[in-house]
């Protein structure tokens, strides 16, 4: 199997796969970021780099290293900005790194980029961040076209609904929970610690969010809905009906 990941290619392998196959080039980003006591503080960047990896192996695609930090993390759906070691950037510094590394792949002589996210908050700056990147390089590259996906959308409710019997809380509050923590564990077992695992039960937020954040209505441990019944087996299934249908839509999208 080719190697994908671009920081593993040396500049001449690299420089041979894009010009001879134009191959579509996965940007993962993802945060740094609290998830609990039992999930190391680089899930998102993690996971997404994991789908981006498996996927780019479907469709002979490339990965770039990853974005490790994101936006700074919100109390409804990452615990806020309250935890020790979550570390997070600027709406404007997210931004200029999208903008900043689609001109350099696009230099490279890449023009087909999926940007696969891996942290809530980070969307409408990604979509900033790209929109930004097209204004500028349009008139050199006219045929850059650039996907932007939140890779648990690929999973819908035919597969959740059984993992989930008293009902699926919904993507904000699964931070650090069943998801999450069947996935790493599926593809980073090493990194768990379920002995850890805490019990606080689904964090109760009003409608609304005061600033400055103050974790109020955040459970202790950071987890906002319980990890309890998460496994490997549920994370193998997650992750390759996200991948499986990821790639067939990245493969739609660029004609592979």
């Amino acid at each position: 199997m080719k190697e994908v990941m671009m920081q593993h290619l040396s500049w001449v392998e690299y420089a041979r796969r894009v010009q001879q196959e134009n191959p579509v080039i996965f940007i993962p980003v993802g945060a740094l970021e609290q998830h609990g006591p039992h999930l190391p503080l680089g899930v998102d960047a993690l996971l997404s780099t994991a789908v981006a990896r498996a996927v780019a192996q479907r469709v002979g695609g490339l990965v770039t290293a990853p974005i490790n930090y994101g936006y700074k993390s919100q109390a409804r759906c990452g615990g806020g900005q309250c935890f020790p070691g979550t570390t997070s950037l600027d709406a404007a510094s997210l931004m200029g790194m999208v903008c900043d590394l689609s001109r350099e792949l696009v230099r490279h002589g890449a023009r087909r980029l999926v940007v696969v996210n891996g942290h809530y908050e980070n969307q409408w700056f990604l979509i900033e961040g790209i929109e930004l990147a097209l204004r500028e390089l349009h008139r050199d590259a006219p045929e850059l076209r650039v996907m932007r996906l939140e890779y648990w959308d690929f999973c819908g409710e035919d597969v959740l609904g059984p993992m989930f019997p008293d009902g699926f809380p919904g993507f904000a509050l699964e931070h650090a929970a069943l998801i999450e923590t069947s996935l790493m564990l599926h593809v980073h077992p090493e990194l768990v610690h379920m002995e850890r695992l805490p019990d606080d039960g689904p964090a109760l937020f009003p409608c609304y969010d005061m600033y400055p954040q103050d974790g109020t209505g955040v459970p202790p441990s950071g987890v906002l809905s319980s990890a309890a019944g998460a496994d490997a087996e549920k994370g193998k299934v997650i992750f390759d009906t996200v991948c499986a249908a990821l790639a067939a839509a990245v493969s739609r999208e660029f004609k592979i």
